[in-house]
Formats: C-alpha cells, sequence, structure tokens
C-alpha cells in the first residue's frame, strides 16, 4: 500500500511540474536609458578598400550594448581584406549614434571608433599591427521582421583608407 501510495504522488508531481508553462524572458527589454550589454545583434557585410589597388573586403560585426541611451550602440567588428596586395585584417570596435528608433524603415547612423590593423607578413614590417581612428556614416533598410539591408561607409586611418560596405544585420526588438 506504501509503494502504490508513493507511485501515485510521484506521478501527480510529475504531471503538475509537465504541465507548467515556460515563460522565457523578455528580449530588448523595455528599458528607456541606460547602459545596457549583451549581444543583441550581427551582421555580415562586403565591401571595397578605395585604397591602393581595392581590395575587397569581408567582415562581421556584432551589437554588444547600448551605452547612455538605445540610440548610442558599441559594435565590435572583424575584417578581412583580400585580393590585390598583401590580405590585410582589421579588428574595431566603435560607438554608433542612431538617429531613429529601431522600429522606422530606415535608420540613419553616425559614429567613431579605433581599430588595430595589420597584413600578411606583419612580422617584417616595424609598423604593423597599426592603431587606426575611424568615422563611421551608414543607414539600414528594413528588410524582414528581423533583418536590415547595412550600407555603411568607413573613414579609417585618420581618413587616409576608405572603406564602402553592403550587408545584412539582425534587426532588435522585432
Amino acid at each position: 500500500m506504501r509503494q502504490l501510495w508513493m507511485t501515485t504522488c510521484g506521478l501527480v508531481f510529475a504531471a503538475t511540474l509537465a504541465a507548467q508553462q515556460f515563460q522565457p524572458p523578455s528580449v530588448g527589454g523595455s528599458a528607456a536609458s541606460g547602459t545596457r550589454i549583451g549581444l543583441f545583434g550581427f551582421g555580415v557585410r562586403g565591401g571595397i578598400d578605395f585604397t591602393g589597388n581595392g581590395q575587397f573586403v569581408l567582415g562581421t560585426t556584432l551589437d554588444v550594448g547600448d551605452l547612455f541611451s538605445p540610440r548610442v550602440r558599441l559594435r565590435p567588428s572583424g575584417e578581412i581584406g583580400v585580393f590585390n596586395g598583401d590580405n590585410t585584417f582589421v579588428g574595431s570596435f566603435e560607438a554608433l549614434y542612431r538617429f531613429t528608433d529601431d522600429n522606422q524603415v530606415a535608420q540613419p547612423y553616425v559614429g567613431t571608433g579605433v581599430s588595430l590593423a595589420g597584413h600578411e607578413n606583419c612580422g617584417a614590417d616595424p609598423g604593423c599591427p597599426d592603431f587606426w581612428v575611424n568615422l563611421v556614416f551608414g543607414f539600414e533598410l528594413h528588410f524582414r521582421s528581423t533583418f536590415n539591408w547595412l550600407l555603411e561607409y568607413h573613414g579609417m586611418d585618420a581618413m587616409r583608407r576608405h572603406r564602402l560596405y553592403v550587408g545584412l544585420t539582425t534587426r532588435r526588438g522585432n
């Protein structure tokens, strides 16, 4: 009898646990201001470096947080330049100011940041790796509920290098 009672209680307890509905935490939150750090999106892009012979550049970006406001974004990125000379490598960290909210069709932004840049055979070059200061202009255009097109200009190395990118990026909050 005791074994039947324990089996019945165990089944009732298991059925109660199985019936509970999982409530995932909200994504994006409702904070209108303040600093938030996390992985909120990512993007991929390709473009042209107009300096020198015009390398083809492939890169990826991460949306890692807000700084003081949802409109000021922190964005690390990595890029590789191929063809037309030595392959180049750039790691950047930028802060972007977005002029509109994420729910708009077009979202223009401007920003600045720093990069650590190198190239093939960097060990033989005393000036490599190099530290660059960057300026960014761009905008995102709504593509789907979770993706935006990206068109972006980078003035890198204190405006001595110029890159133009096209890509896709994830949308926040939709």
